[in-house]
């Protein structure tokens, strides 16, 4: 059965956070894997990640159409539409005021954002990466909520599954890029081993969440990375030298 985690400050919205569980794929992608890209060790079919977001989807918002971006560590938000998969824009958020789209992001470590003005009807999902959180997709995401009429006081929004800061290593040059960006970063990094810190990307998120003034941020305090069974981790899948890695899915729909 699909696992779907829901956040309390996004209650009364069809969402939902999915991890692997519930899922056709099999080996080292085995479980819920919805990456059209992700190739497991007995090889993964498109047949069963097409089945694995049917499933996704029908576990949140049965009978919308999913929409998903190609993601690539960006900034950029856009607009949604019921494109096809094979025509999915560049980008790293999507919102929408339009009932019967189902919006996804897809991660596997990154931290997937959810998003919902419920009086205007608009919702967003981002995927924020260090890359995307740092260039500011959370703040685009926001203001293109804001075109389609959704008031920042009242979008809420959830950080869901990602890696946590005991599993996330970094270097010196990853910490000196933050530090020297804005008063205050260095508040998200812990001494580790020599010349190396701990990020804490979940705490940088929505901090930043909560510097934009929007109504209300939820933690989900899960550890992508800390728990296989449950969820699929890129940064776990290179420390085990494995070929391949899957992707979860953070869903939210109108309504």
């Amino acid at each position: 059965m699909v696992e779907v985690i829901r956040a309390a400050v996004l209650a009364g919205v069809a969402h939902g956070f999915l991890g692997r569980r519930g899922g056709v794929s099999r080996g080292i992608v085995a479980g819920l894997n919805v990456g059209i890209g992700a190739i497991g060790d007995d090889g993964d079919s498109a047949e069963a990640v097409a089945e694995n977001r049917r499933r996704a989807g029908d576990a949140v918002a049965p009978g919308a159409r999913l929409v998903t971006c190609y993601q690539v560590h960006s900034a950029q938000c856009v607009v949604a539409d019921a494109w096809e998969d094979e025509a999915r824009p560049h980008a790293d958020a999507l919102v929408t005021d339009r009932p019967g789209l189902l919006l996804g992001v897809l991660t596997a470590d990154c931290a997937p954002v959810l998003f919902a003005d419920r009086v205007a009807g608009v919702v967003g999902a981002a995927h924020a990466g260090w890359k995307g959180a740092f260039g500011g997709v959370t703040d685009a995401t926001i203001a293109a909520m804001e075109t389609l009429g959704a008031r920042r006081e009242r979008i809420v929004a959830a950080v869901g599954p990602c890696i946590a800061q005991p599993s996330y290593e970094v270097d010196e040059g990853f910490r000196s890029r933050f530090v020297d960006a804005a008063d205050g970063n260095a508040a998200w990094f812990l001494a580790a081993r020599p010349g190396h810190w701990q990020f804490d990307l979940e705490g940088y998120v929505a901090d930043k969440l909560t510097k934009s003034s929007i109504g209300g941020v939820e933690r989900l305090g899960l550890d992508t990375y800390a728990d296989p069974q449950r969820f699929f981790s890129f940064r776990r899948a290179t420390h085990a030298q494995e070929p391949a890695y899957g992707r979860q899915i953070a869903l939210i729909a109108v309504g």
